[in-house]
């Protein structure tokens, strides 16, 4: 009897091969193109990187700013907790101690039977002294009872601070989740912007910021002074002016106020705090913080603003220029003032 064979199977070869290859290889890319994996970034121009740096660092500047104003309202938020915490502790000691006042009236009647005053007065040994110890019997009444409702009133007034409390750190809460959702606004646009850079090589990168020193130089060339520097108007504003001076190199960090790195209201801020001057956190504020001035009319020591949105601060210094911190990129530098879009400028001092 014949044994029943398989039949065999005939192996790719050749032509066959080529072509299974082929389909199995555009079956895989069109995989990868629906799944989003495999396209190559866009090879861009080191022009092109630049823009969107600028970009990015422009829309992380706009982050940066919302976060140092969340933060601001946190932290006095936090402080006006605490402040209703330790009012709250300090009357709940108070109500203790009226209330164990209370708890010694209380024992005390209780060892003599509960029996009203004026009943113990009536049946005392000693009635010729029993209008005069009514009498103190009725006052020491009457005190006991006021006693009752001050440690009453107490109580209200510690429940309320409670749900004040309650109230606040209801709003902290809020406030701390805007900070986490801004902290991660711009750190995701710095991440990106720093991807950017690290697809250029190094010359690429040094080439960018020597450029950019170039522009700078020149725009301060154009900008020199021609006579006699310009002076600030008064004693602060020159202090202010100063520390912004020793300030040039340090480098950028969001979110800090010195003194060994700056964002750009962190900067201003501490230029006016050496010089005994307060000002709010945010660009947004402190253009509001004094008195508004044109831009012909700027002198030292003035804050100048730009975009369109309030984003960015500079101390002017005279002559056209001002000391800002820029960004991540480069340091606390003097720059002209017509590099950004001017917005505005307020005189402080």
């Amino acid at each position: 009897m014949a044994a029943h064979r398989k039949p065999r199977q005939r192996s790719l070869s050749g032509g066959t091969a080529r072509t299974a290859a082929t389909l199995a290889l555009a079956g895989a890319a069109s995989a990868t193109a629906f799944d989003g994996t495999g396209h190559a970034e866009p090879r861009l121009s080191p022009a092109e990187v630049k823009s969107k740096v600028d970009s990015l660092y422009h829309e992380a500047e706009i982050a940066t700013e919302k976060y140092n104003g969340a933060k601001e309202k946190a932290e006095k938020t936090e402080k006006s907790l605490g402040e209703l915490r330790d009012e709250a502790a300090r009357k709940t000691e108070k109500l203790n101690a009226a209330r164990n006042s209370l708890g010694s009236y209380a024992a005390a009647q209780y060892r003599t039977g509960g029996i009203d005053p004026s009943v113990q007065l009536a049946l005392s040994s000693d009635p010729d002294q029993f209008l005069d110890r009514a009498a103190l019997a009725d006052r020491a009444g009457s005190r006991q009872a006021a006693a009752v409702d001050d440690v009453r009133r107490q109580l209200r007034s510690i429940d309320q601070l409670h749900s004040e409390a309650d109230v606040r750190l209801d709003a902290l809460r809020a406030r701390q989740a805007e900070l986490r959702k801004h902290k991660k606004t711009v750190t995701g646009k710095l991440g990106e912007a720093k991807r950017l850079l690290a697809r250029l090589t190094a010359d690429q990168r040094a080439r960018l910021a020597d450029d950019e020193g170039d522009r700078a130089a020149r725009s301060a060339a154009r900008h020199a002074p021609t006579g006699a520097p310009s002076k600030a108007p008064n004693a602060r504003a020159a202090s202010a002016v100063s520390y912004a001076y020793k300030a040039l190199g340090s480098p950028y960090v969001w979110g800090a106020t010195g003194p060994n790195a700056f964002d750009c209201s962190g900067l201003t801020q501490a230029a006016y705090r050496s010089a005994g001057v307060s000002l709010p956190r945010t660009t947004y504020a402190q253009i509001a913080a004094g008195q508004r001035v044109s831009r012909g009319e700027l002198r030292p020591g003035d804050l100048v603003f730009f975009y369109s949105g309030i984003s960015h601060v500079g101390l002017y210094v005279g002559n056209g220029q001002m000391i800002h911190a820029p960004n991540p990129s480069a340091p606390v530098r003097l720059a002209p003032i017509d590099q950004m879009p001017f917005a505005g400028a307020t005189r402080v001092v």
